[in-house]
């Protein structure tokens, strides 16, 4: 009587999950249809039997080849490095299921976007994920892309009016209400505030503006915006044109910086001698803001989580060219608020990375 096989690999594991093997496929190659507590059950398995997919398997149980193109900036590096993070960890775990990824250099946002595109067109790609910083001349492209096959994720910002399949970012004008309520709490009646933002053509940014405005002078009474700076996000233009405002609003109460560029602003605070009686809410998080956290320059920052913005764009295009899974046509994070009383508990505070 021949012996029965000892079990080893998924079917193993489906076996001392008590699921099915189908379901034991979904848990290690991330895709959806699964509980959460089901998921960690199955990876905690995973991890005491030792086992590791097999690479060409993963690629020859999808039957498919993809390629994906990243057309996304490199500046300004404390929110694109965050995302860069997310989009190669996510691309490192999809290796081995018949995914590539192509990348064009962007230098920064709304530059050299439009011929990176193009050029990612040419190489016949299935997908493309794209920070459109100047959505007006991007939309051509991404519906030129689309019509012919080509799925377009947006990613951090948006090309609303485009065909794009989707965009994976924090919906920018709830992030400004957030920042204005913020603001209006933390100041008196008929207080004076400015906004420092990068382009208004850019929709992420124009639309924080009108959020941040809508929500401060609704909630602070006889509040006013003061002022609404474009510093393309450039650190010396940023830092002059703070300091020039600072000299002709000697009774200003707050700032809202809508981009991660911040520092050139804290410098101005500091020069200007203004950082004691200036409220100043900022976005995101990297280690350089810490000590203007910690000697109280910045009050507040809305965190746009662009680590995950850059996982979720990647998982979810291969997701749809592997197994046709939906794409959502929006993809909304939630906006977290980060004070000093919180500050430890983020990756960026204490320099850790993801895996």
């Amino acid at each position: 009587m021949r012996a029965p096989k000892k079990q080893s690999g998924i079917p193993l594991i489906a076996n001392l999950a008590g699921v099915s093997i189908g379901t034991v496929d979904r848990a290690l190659h991330g895709r959806p249809g699964i509980s959460e507590k089901t998921l960690k059950r199955i990876l905690k398995i995973a991890r005491q039997i030792g086992y590791r997919p097999n690479p060409a398997a993963r690629a020859l149980s999808t039957g498919k080849h993809v390629r994906i193109g990243i057309c996304v900036p490199k500046e300004i590096a404390y929110f694109y490095d965050e995302l860069w993070d997310g989009i190669r960890d996510e691309a490192d775990r999809q290796s081995g299921r018949g995914v590539e990824f192509l990348s064009v250099d962007v230098p920064e946002l709304g530059r050299g976007e439009h011929s990176a595109f193009r050029k990612l067109l040419k190489n016949e790609v299935a997908g493309i994920i794209v920070t459109p910083g100047n959505p007006g001349a991007m939309t051509p492209l991404i519906d030129a892309a689309e019509q012919k096959g080509t799925r377009v994720v947006c990613v951090s910002t948006d090309a609303p009016v485009s065909q794009r399949s989707s965009v994976v970012c924090i919906e920018p004008r709830l992030n400004g209400l957030i920042a204005g309520e913020l603001m209006a709490n933390f100041l008196g009646p008929r207080s004076k505030v400015a906004i420092v933002t990068g382009m208004l053509k850019t929709v992420d940014h124009s639309q924080k503006t009108e959020g941040f405005i809508a929500s401060f002078t609704e909630q602070c009474p006889g509040g006013e915006v003061v002022a609404v700076i474009e510093g393309h996000e450039h650190p010396d233009e940023s830092f002059r044109k703070t300091a020039t405002l600072l000299g002709n609003e000697p009774a200003l109460s707050g700032i809202y910086v809508n981009t991660v560029n911040c520092l050139p602003v804290c410098r101005a605070l500091a020069a200007t001698k203004s950082r004691h009686k200036v409220r100043l809410i900022t976005t995101d998080l990297f280690r350089k803001m810490i000590p203007y956290f910690e000697r109280g320059t910045i009050a507040a920052s809305i965190h746009q989580q662009p680590y995950v913005q850059g996982q979720l764009a990647v998982r979810s295009l291969v997701e749809h060219l592997l197994h046709g899974a939906e794409l959502s046509r929006a993809q909304y994070l939630n906006p977290i608020i980060i004070l000093r009383s919180n500050l430890h508990l983020f990756r960026e505070a204490s320099g850790a990375r993801l895996g």
